[in-house]
């Protein structure tokens, strides 16, 4: 699973298939560039040092991704509205 991420009116989350193309339909506007790292390590997503650093790089830039290993049981709540 993918999260992408854009500086918006807030920082708005999109959540993409392993394909890239295919946006699940739960999606997420954030006030706080925090809990991008928040959804990360909840997620799944590798939390190095360098994973860090490439995450705030993409935040100061005003958008990127993450690369999440979800549970079945988070996955299944991303699919649904």
């Amino acid at each position: 699973m993918y999260l992408r991420f854009e500086r918006g009116q807030g920082w708005n989350c999109q959540f993409l298939e392993e394909d890239l193309k295919t946006a699940l339909p739960r999606r997420l506007i954030l006030k706080d560039s925090d809990k991008l790292f928040q959804i990360a390590e909840r997620g799944g997503a590798t939390m190095s040092p360098s994973a860090k650093f490439k995450i705030q790089r993409a935040i100061n830039d005003g958008r990127g991704g993450i690369w999440l290993e979800l549970t079945d049981e988070q996955y299944e709540k991303l699919k649904r509205r």
